[in-house]
């Protein structure tokens, strides 16, 4: 009885997570303030078009600042992108900056203020917390806050991106031992990180509406193999697991890229935001081995024969999720 009552459980995970035709749905903000003279100073502030606050957003400004002229809005990609001129008296030190509306999204923003004659400084403002103080010079913290940003970033992004969460999900169910799923987590990790780093800054691209329905595919792949599986036989993706996994990180990739793209990444510290990013992408993908294999290990000490079972009914509901996944995606 517990065993169904566990397999159940896994099947309604799998069909609980909500389709989506879009691979990453990451969509942080991204608020920079750069003094251009004493007095004046230029405010942009990107989100999403597609969330409430792309659409009805709105900057807080500094309260010894005023805007002069009129804002200019435009589409860059899927973003709202909104540039203002702001007039300033005195220093921006312990003045509050933030966006109206995030409080309502399920996103962070990054922000970024650049003085012309101090170090730039650089702020996290969350759902809870969507306005923010500039720290004055003796305040200022040492580390900048873009490495703690894009690390949890990386860590929502691969927990909250639902195909690279499955595919995760899919190589722990189909091999055996934590020491093989780690070595070909690892392959799936050395060929996503390259692809998203050669993508990011420049050197590679391939359209994301094909990468995406190619990604749910190798989804689908391994769902197949998982239910295909037999003691005694070895199928290909349990003779080279490795190789598969790597072959299908470089799809991946791009699909972080994606989402980085659509995070966007401070000018000045790409390097840095880049390592982050993908450091927390990591910590989310050990978090789904871990989990997957804890609750393997506890399925297999309740009755060896219900693993089994187990897996068949997560496959399936692995494979038809994705399968509707890569029709979506062909199609839309």
């Amino acid at each position: 009885m517990m065993i169904r009552l566990l397999a159940i459980i896994m099947l309604v995970a799998a069909f609980a997570w909500p389709g989506s035709a879009a691979a990453d749905e990451l969509r942080p903000a991204y608020v920079e303030l750069t003094q251009t003279s004493a007095t004046n100073w230029s405010l942009l502030w990107k989100a999403s078009a597609n969330s409430r606050l792309g659409r009805s957003g709105e900057a807080v400004i500094p309260e010894n600042c005023v805007l002069i002229g009129q804002r200019e809005r435009r589409f860059a990609a899927t973003n709202i992108l909104t540039q203002s001129e702001l007039k300033c008296t005195g220093s921006l030190d312990g003045q509050s900056i933030g966006l109206a509306g995030l409080e309502l999204s399920s996103t962070d923003a990054l922000v970024r203020v650049a003085p012309r004659d101090a170090a730039m400084q650089t702020l996290r403002l969350t759902p809870d917390q969507p306005v923010a103080k500039i720290p004055s010079g003796q305040d200022r913290p040492q580390i900048s806050n873009v490495a703690t940003t894009y690390t949890l970033l990386g860590i929502e992004h691969i927990l909250e991106g639902l195909d690279h969460l499955l595919f995760v999900l899919a190589l722990v169910l189909l091999l055996k031992g934590g020491w093989l799923v780690a070595q070909t987590v690892t392959a799936f990790t050395i060929a996503h990180s390259l692809t998203l780093v050669g993508t990011t800054l420049g050197y590679l691209s391939l359209p994301q509406q094909p990468v995406e329905a190619v990604i749910a595919l190798s989804i689908v792949f391994l769902a197949v193999e998982i239910a295909k599986a037999r003691s005694g036989e070895r199928r290909l993706s349990e003779r080279f697991p490795w190789v598969v996994a790597f072959l299908f990180g470089l799809l991946h990739g791009f699909g972080f890229a994606g989402a980085l793209a659509e995070i966007g990444l401070p000018q000045d510290d790409v390097p840095l935001a880049l390592l982050t990013f993908n450091v927390g992408v990591e910590i989310g993908q050990l978090l789904i081995v871990a989990s997957g294999l804890a609750l393997l290990a506890l399925i297999r000490r309740i009755s060896e024969p219900g693993l089994r079972p187990a897996k068949l009914m997560a496959a399936y509901g692995i494979g038809i999720i994705s399968t509707y996944w890569f029709i979506e995606r062909m199609i839309a």
